[in-house]
């Protein structure tokens, strides 16, 4: 959905829901979100943003590969 929204609309579009891993944040990102929001797996764990912004950090730096890997 947030593929066609984001081809739909001239606006950045935010994707939530279900973002517990770097592997889900990438995924809204490259479905053509320009953000992503961490919420209720915060509850879960404090450490899941952190590991989702290490996740997507070493995506950026590393490539796909790398991240595919995990």
């Amino acid at each position: 959905m947030v593929y066609q929204c984001a081809q739909a609309v001239k606006i950045p579009i935010i994707g939530c829901g279900g973002i517990t891993t770097p592997s889900d944040a990438i995924e809204y990102m490259l479905a053509g979100a320009a953000a992503v929001q961490v919420g209720t797996a915060s509850f879960l764990s404090a450490m899941t943003l952190t590991s989702v912004i290490d996740g997507m950090s070493a995506y950026c730096r590393d490539g796909v590969s790398n991240v595919c890997a995990t």
